[in-house]
């Protein structure tokens, strides 16, 4: 048996918090569906670095091109500014160990904020792009803004596409699969599993890679 879940909203899902089916699909929470969780990093227009914790996105391409889907970036954020301004921007993985530090960031995030300095972060330069980069990050992806797309056309969120141009990977992360998977490595969001039975919400949850085969 199959509960069934459609594109209206079920009466019965109760919300973790008051905005929460203003922000995000009734779906996401249906499926509980888990990403990976980085840092998006860009420079503000008064020159001061800007950081975005992000999930919602992919990563895939061809022997030609990769690149970094981004998913539900908010249009009314800094990041959405610097991305269409400076049509650049780099994204930072960290593992968990970092994750207070990033919601650091979300706090202290006024256009006038060095979140750089909130979230105790070592700036550096991107190698090809004009974007700050978190040199704590066991790798740094270099993308230029490739596509913008509202799917939706409610001027809510975008899917901005970036073409990666250069990656840099910490010697420790360079080989094998201990560092890059397990607390270490990949900082994974599950979204709030809602209760599809009786409707109460669930509570989001970060959690690491666990390698259990090779293929």
């Amino acid at each position: 048996m199959k509960i069934e879940i459609g594109k209206d909203f079920p009466h019965y899902f109760k919300s973790a918090y008051p905005e929460e089916f203003e922000l995000f699909s009734h779906f996401e929470v249906a499926a509980g569906i888990p990403s990976a969780l980085f840092a998006v990093t860009t420079w503000k227009g008064n020159g001061q670095p800007n950081v975005c914790f992000h999930a919602w996105s992919c990563f895939h391409g061809d022997k030609t091109a990769f690149f970094a889907v981004m998913g539900n970036l908010y249009q009314h954020t800094h990041t959405y500014t610097n991305i269409k301004r400076d049509r650049c921007f780099c994204i930072n993985f960290l593992p968990i160990s970092y994750y207070d530090r990033l919601v650091d960031t979300i706090r202290n995030n006024d256009v006038e904020a060095d979140e750089f300095a909130a979230g105790q972060f070592t700036l550096s330069n991107a190698r090809t792009i004009h974007a700050p980069v978190i040199q704590e990050a066991f790798i740094n992806m270099e993308c230029t803004l490739e596509d913008v797309r509202d799917l939706s056309g409610a001027g809510i969120t975008a899917m901005v596409v970036g073409r990666v141009q250069h990656i840099s990977v910490e010697k420790e992360y360079a080989q094998g699969y201990e560092r890059r998977y397990g607390r270490d490595g990949f900082m994974m969001l599950v979204p709030a599993p809602q209760d599809l039975v009786t409707g109460e919400p669930g509570q989001s949850a970060i959690a690491s890679v666990k390698i259990e085969m090779l293929d």
